[in-house]
């Protein structure tokens, strides 16, 4: 007797996926290593910047307030002192002195204005130094004053933020020689089917190459996690049933490809079953993908992929990729939505929500969405052009060039906080 599905809704299966994300950890990596992965701390001001007050010119440090009717009568300043970016001045000004300054360097005491070189004639006499001033200069003109960038304790970087060279150079600047990163969590991928062929080995009737177990592994790293290929199955129970259970005691989540529809040779129901594992929903109403199974056992997932390319990738892309982004200390785990206008006449019906692999175009401004191919859930060559998943909701129908319709975006770094 075939078993009989009751289809959820996309929404509904993201919340129960959602519910058993897993605990998130961390571990301690130097900032030398760190690229490319996610903070599990804030970054934050351990200092503040500049933490003094500084010169952005070459100029003379002088007091505004010996400046005044200098327009009319120029002003002459004794040079105390030179100093350079990095050097401590030593000498306060008194009136109608001048500290020689460079870019970057210390702000002396008692001065609260920087007129640049341009602005000064300069000259000697007896040994001694001048400056010449025909300007009236205004306090804290040409002055960095401490903190104006960054105040002390000011919490610069939130935790899940991938670390780029701009974050990386925070680090440096506020001493995090180690920082704490999300640990990646460890994703196992089997692929089953006994029509299944490694890459290497050549055609032959009836079989065809394992691609899902390397385009799923490719989409665990682009979502941030490690993975362990376990190899194919065959279709067979007890011998399936041993790697599972086994495979499943090493990692933290568990993809297995093909195998969760209700023929002869899917074994998947069954072998959750004997797992003693909670489903969490074998059927969705979605296209691609509708027979996606997700269940859970002891704290980890174990998501029931189609075995066929398309539905297996989107499949990956709705419900696992959010939980390798919120282990990964992300607040904006889902794929981000945007409002985008169909570039092609799309005139199927939707009798379940369809996710169309698409590609984002922008001409003269305007943000268009193209499919990437043909629309069947068994084909794989729509797959490289695909950079986001356009939405046609249930109940809809022949989509024609120019409607607006939404895109999941794949290649967002950012996501967003809830899924719709």
């Amino acid at each position: 007797m075939v078993e009989q599905r009751q289809p959820i809704s996309v929404v509904e299966a993201v919340k129960r996926v959602t519910r058993n994300r897993l605990k998130r950890k961390e571990e301690t990596v130097h900032i030398s290593v760190s690229d490319n992965r996610r903070l599990a701390e804030a970054i934050v001001a351990q200092h503040p910047i500049p933490n003094f007050d500084k010169s952005p010119y070459d100029g003379f440090a002088i007091r505004s307030e010996d400046t005044i009717g200098a327009r009319e009568s120029p002003v002459q300043f004794t040079v105390v002192e030179n100093i350079g970016a990095g050097q401590i001045p030593q000498k306060p000004l008194q009136k109608n002195e001048a500290t020689r300054i460079m870019t970057g360097a210390q702000i002396p005491e008692g001065a609260d204005c920087v007129a640049m070189f341009e602005m000064c004639h300069t000259f000697e006499s007896g040994g001694q130094s001048y400056m010449l001033l025909a300007q009236e200069m205004k306090r804290g003109e040409n002055v960095i004053y401490k903190g104006s960038e960054v105040a002390h304790h000011e919490t610069l970087v939130e935790p899940g933020t991938l670390i780029n060279p701009g974050v990386k150079a925070l680090l440096a600047t506020f001493g995090y020689s180690e920082v704490k990163v999300a640990k990646k969590p460890v994703v196992g991928i089997i692929a089953t089917g006994s029509e299944l062929l490694d890459v290497d080995e050549p055609l032959a009737p009836g079989k065809i190459r394992n691609s899902n177990a390397y385009m799923i592994a490719s989409q665990v790293i682009r979502a941030g996690g490690d993975y362990r290929y376990f190899g194919k199955l065959v279709d067979e129970f007890d011998q399936s049933y041993r790697m599972i259970k086994t495979k499943l005691e090493e990692v933290d989540m568990l993809i297995t490809t093909g195998g969760v529809s209700v023929g002869d040779f899917d074994l998947m129901p069954a072998i959750y079953e004997k797992l003693g594992a909670q489903v969490l929903f074998n059927k969705v109403a979605m296209r691609p993908g509708s027979v996606t199974t997700v269940a859970v056992k002891d704290g980890k997932l174990l998501f029931g992929l189609s075995g066929n390319p398309s539905a297996c990738y989107v499949g990956f892309e709705l419900f696992a990729r959010p939980i390798i982004r919120h282990a990964l200390y992300s607040e904006t785990p889902f794929l981000q939505r945007i409002k985008a206008t169909l570039a092609e006449d799309f005139p199927k019906s939707n009798p379940f929500t369809r996710y169309v692999r698409s590609f984002i175009v922008l001409t003269d401004g305007v943000v268009k969405v193209f499919p990437a191919g043909m629309d069947k859930s068994n084909v794989v060559s729509s797959l490289a052009k695909t950079t986001g998943l356009m939405i046609l909701p249930s109940g809809t129908s022949d989509y024609r060039a120019g409607d607006q319709v939404e895109v999941l975006l794949l290649d967002d770094a950012e996501g967003q906080k809830h899924f719709t």
